[in-house]
């Protein structure tokens, strides 16, 4: 065998290398993409809403405000909350409602004046489901989870 014929092969299986390396890295290029993709999808879907309510007596009326629900969804004052309120009542970050497990949580978040659900104060991180109201301070809303 010359040596040409030897350097032409080398040259050969380097080359194939050289694409299986680079074939590798697209293939783990494009699973982190499709893992990311896949990421920000599940934290954009809307997995139920709160809907605002207006308290008249004991009763109360949607006032057709409403809300998404995300994996974890903040409620307060301040604008870096997902869900603004404007009541002198709230905390700057107030509530907050997120899923764990497949069940929903409210929890208050050390505000000053608490937060209610279905007019009870909440002491620690409580389970809630379908039509539960969540009351801070005079702001009221109307839990509605998607099945």
């Amino acid at each position: 065998m010359s040596i040409a014929i030897f350097l032409f092969i080398l040259r050969l299986i380097s080359a194939v290398l050289l694409m299986l390396i680079l074939g590798a890295f697209f293939v783990v290029l494009w699973r982190d993409y499709a893992s990311v993709a896949a990421h920000a999808e599940v934290s954009r879907r809307v997995y139920g809403q709160l809907i605002g309510l207006v308290q008249v007596d004991d009763m109360f009326a949607p006032t057709g405000e409403t809300y998404p629900l995300r994996p974890l969804t903040s409620i307060g004052r301040s604008p870096t909350n997902g869900i603004v309120i404007k009541d002198d009542y709230a905390s700057s970050e107030h509530a907050m409602v997120s899923l764990k497990e497949g069940r929903w949580w409210l929890e208050d978040r050390n505000s000053r004046n608490g937060t209610l659900l279905n007019g009870e104060p909440l002491s620690t991180a409580t389970i809630v489901t379908d039509g539960d109201i969540v009351s801070i301070g005079n702001t009221h809303f109307k839990l509605s989870l998607d099945h």
